[in-house]
């Protein structure tokens, strides 16, 4: 197995609802947990950031938290659809790495985390959920996606990478 870890949709315009916020903090502190592991591990990391009407690179509204532990070493993918493989270079960057699984983390759980997961399937990779890592305005529905997919907390996550 090699992994990449990919943290998806992360940005400030997310954090404008209260119930997002807190989801959204709540995910970040398990996200950047695997971050470090993925560091310690020289994996790739993938930062996929979503472009829409008024949220584009550039503006605050695009922009990474600072609680969030991305680098500008890291990979950064832009797209414009749910699915961070469609029309982006994310499967290429993926196959160029030797990547054959991919650790999803970010926000919307049930939109663009869930469409990634599926995306990642259609191309023959193996997607994987990091428990407590997902984010969401309605977080019941985290753990409806979670039901229906592999998912690995960090813990068992940390044991697969030694």
């Amino acid at each position: 197995m090699k992994p990449a870890l990919l943290v998806i949709d992360v940005q400030q315009e997310f954090f404008k609802n209260p119930v997002t916020a807190q989801s959204l903090n709540d995910a970040i502190e398990y996200i950047n947990a695997a971050i470090e592991l993925f560091r310690e591990k020289n994996l790739p990391i993938i930062c996929v950031q979503d472009i829409e009407g008024d949220r584009v690179p550039g503006t605050e509204a695009f922009d990474l938290p600072e609680s969030l532990e991305i680098l500008d070493s890291d990979v950064h993918i832009h797209k414009t659809y749910s699915n961070s493989f469609t029309k982006t270079p994310l499967l290429e960057t993926l196959r160029k790495l030797g990547v054959d699984t991919v650790i999803l983390t970010g926000y919307c759980a049930e939109y663009c985390v869930l469409s990634t997961c599926r995306g990642a399937r259609d191309v023959d990779l193996t997607p994987i959920l990091l428990r407590n890592a997902l984010a969401s305005g309605k977080p019941e529905n985290i753990r409806f996606v979670e039901s229906i997919n592999d998912v690995i907390s960090y813990g068992a996550l940390k044991k697969v990478l030694e």
